[in-house]
């Protein structure tokens, strides 16, 4: 697969995100033939719910496309790192594979979560696809909300 490919259209949609004033994050999932199965964005402040990142959204709507809970042979692409509560629900999907673009900077994420822990499921992980990109997207629209108050 062409992860840079992929994290292309994660990209695009952190940039919807942004256009409603989320924070801009995006994610994709792609099933082992390359096709796009679910996509989706940050939705914490649209739909007032804590759980509603880009992740879980992405998971949620893939697994009700494929009418499973499983979603081995399944890549996730985030443009940020998965946080703690993501990762959980990545580990008890059975995701083969996450590729994400900016490192989590304020807590710990996938990567720190599966070294640190035990657990009966392992996806492979990679981390830095598009990073400068990402990392751009979040910092201007953190700088952005600054300069607003």
């Amino acid at each position: 697969m062409d992860d840079e490919k992929y994290m292309k259209l994660a990209y695009q949609q952190a940039l919807l995100a942004k256009e409603v004033d989320e924070v801009p994050i995006g994610a994709i999932i792609v099933n082992h033939d390359g096709e796009v199965i679910a996509q989706a964005f940050n939705q914490k402040e649209s739909l007032q719910d804590v759980t509603a990142h880009a992740e879980m959204l992405v998971i949620r709507k893939a697994c009700q496309k494929l009418g499973t809970w499983h979603l081995d042979n399944c890549v996730l692409y985030s443009t940020l790192e998965p946080c703690i509560m993501c990762s959980g629900a990545i580990i008890q999907s059975r995701m083969d594979k996450v590729v994400y673009g900016a490192s989590g900077q304020r807590w710990h994420g996938i990567s720190e979560y599966l070294r640190c822990h035990q657990f009966n499921h392992y996806p492979e992980v990679i981390g830095g696809i598009l990073e400068e990109e990402c990392c751009q997207l979040l910092s201007d629209y953190f700088r952005m909300k600054r300069n607003r108050t």
